[in-house]
């Protein structure tokens, strides 16, 4: 059992009870009532471990996240943002608009203690190499390490690794892009970062490469993690910039 405050992040990227099959002791089409139930457990667990200033963000369908974001503000963390995470779902789904965002919660546990501020590339055309945007006339005056980040993500890419696209792999893989980011966001090397449903183990890679302790779980995928972590971690090439001024 991890003691309280002892963890400087956590990220938590759960099973989103859309029936999805996982593995054998996952359980992915409760209720509402007993999924959210089910979720405000974790959190209070999550949020007994996290340090003062520490961070919490949660990856998850609007859907929840509205609920859940609710109840994070409840037991006393601090809202800091929504990030919008810009990825097409799948299908058009008929009598709704069409699904193109996932949401991550960015919490504190009182005035963070770490915030790094990230700066993304100016924005080219993949056509023709020229900027999309004036940025209203003021592009001289743009620092030249980039534009700080925003809280939509128009940039992380779909896992397309062919070892994460077998049809008998069904741990749930997110863009080390999306953990890069995270990562550096919130914590600096050395830091204790936990992810309490490890999935493909893409939270601990990249805490590996970025040099940061870390902590995890998973009830089904554990020698999918072992297997990664032995071998190429697979991280995504970031050209994201610290702004440590």
């Amino acid at each position: 059992m991890i003691g309280d405050e002892q963890v400087d992040t956590v990220f938590a990227d759960p099973p989103f009870n859309l029936k999805k099959e996982y593995g054998s002791r996952s359980n992915d089409n409760r209720s509402p009532d007993e999924y959210i139930a089910w979720c405000k457990l974790w959190i209070d667990e999550a949020t007994r471990t996290l340090k003062p200033g520490g961070a919490f963000f949660l990856y998850n369908i609007p859907k929840w996240n509205i609920l859940l974001g609710a109840y994070m503000s409840e037991i006393g963390l601090d809202f800091r943002h929504w990030i919008t995470i810009n990825i097409k779902f799948g299908l058009p789904i008929r009598g709704r608009l069409y699904p193109s965002h996932y949401s991550l919660l960015y919490f504190t546990k009182g005035k963070p203690r770490v915030f790094r501020k990230i700066r993304t590339p100016i924005e080219t055309c993949r056509h023709c190499g020229g900027e999309i945007k004036d940025y209203g006339g003021h592009r001289h005056a743009m620092n030249p390490k980039g534009v700080n980040l925003t809280d939509v993500w128009n940039d992380i890419p779909p896992v397309r690794h062919w070892k994460y696209k077998s049809i008998d792999r069904k741990a749930n893989a997110l863009s080390s892009k999306l953990l890069d980011r995270v990562v550096e966001m919130s914590t600096e090397p050395g830091d204790l970062v936990i992810d309490p449903f490890g999935g493909s183990g893409t939270t601990f890679a990249v805490c590996e490469a970025k040099h940061r302790r870390w902590l995890g779980t998973d009830i089904d995928f554990a020698p999918v993690i072992r297997e990664r972590l032995s071998g190429d971690l697979f991280l995504h090439k970031n050209d994201d910039v610290l702004d440590l001024d």
